[in-house]
């Protein structure tokens, strides 16, 4: 049994995170942090702290699905307890980045920009695709949309997987975030990166290859939060009795 503790519990996706839990025999979630005490919330069904310092209950693993500027409180904490974190949360600055890989030599961490089976699989395609369709003159768009409410943009998703292309083309290509300044013809060296926002679009990523009169796209369409919610406690599981290092899901998925 993995015991988990959920950090950003009363979230969007920390609620996904603990209904999701439910249907599983071999995890539980025995708490959460947030920024206000539900000790006795029924909704809930086990106690939210609002500080790692009023956490009574014993728990293996901690799963972060939050935002960014509470990110620093909880690498405090890993820091200096050693205990395993699956970091869910986008959007973090470089500062935090190289942060989360430094803590990584003293306890485990998981990190991955999207949680899901399928976009994991997704980014070996996308590489696979990209040394073959290049050098054939193919040009590389990506295109992902969100809910309205999901603040950073890009999404951490479109930057892996254009981290993805641009590793399988020795890294040479530049990211192209705005043309709305630009008169001139695309230059064939570029990822062009766009970010769509409204409505409750759970999360939508197209990888488009477009060549001389034909294009191969790539879609992962997110139906719910749940596909999200379900890596992470899978990951939570894998990452259980791990020694101290940098993971991701490919390595879950290994």
């Amino acid at each position: 049994m993995t015991k988990v503790l959920i950090f950003g519990a009363m979230g969007v996706m920390g609620r996904n995170v603990a209904n999701c839990a439910k249907a599983m025999d071999d995890i539980e979630i025995v708490a959460g942090l947030d920024r206000e005490d539900h000790l006795d919330d029924p909704a809930f069904g086990f106690p939210v702290y609002s500080s790692f310092d009023k956490v009574t209950e014993d728990f293996d693993v901690i799963i972060d699905f939050s935002v960014a500027p509470a990110i620093n409180g909880l690498l405090d904490y890993v820091e200096k307890t050693g205990k395993p974190c699956v970091q869910c949360t986008t959007g973090l600055s470089e500062e935090q980045l190289a942060r989360v890989k430094e803590i990584s030599k003293k306890a485990p961490v998981l990190r991955s920009a999207n949680m899901s089976i399928g976009v994991n699989l997704l980014l070996s395609l996308v590489k696979e695709a990209a040394k073959k369709l290049y050098e054939k003159g193919f040009d590389i768009d990506i295109v992902e949309q969100h809910h309205r409410r999901k603040a950073d943009a890009p999404s951490g998703t479109a930057i892996a997987l254009a981290d993805a292309v641009n590793e399988a083309l020795d890294n040479k290509m530049a990211y192209v975030y705005d043309r709305s300044n630009r008169r001139e013809a695309r230059p064939h060296d570029e990822i062009g990166v766009s970010a769509v926002r409204g409505g409750t679009i759970a999360g939508v990523h197209d990888i488009i290859f477009a060549g001389e009169d034909e294009v191969i796209t790539f879609n992962h369409t997110a139906y719910s939060r749940n596909i999200f919610a379900n890596g992470a406690l899978n990951a939570a599981k894998f990452l259980n009795g791990k020694a101290a290092g940098l993971y991701s899901m490919q390595d879950v998925l290994a």
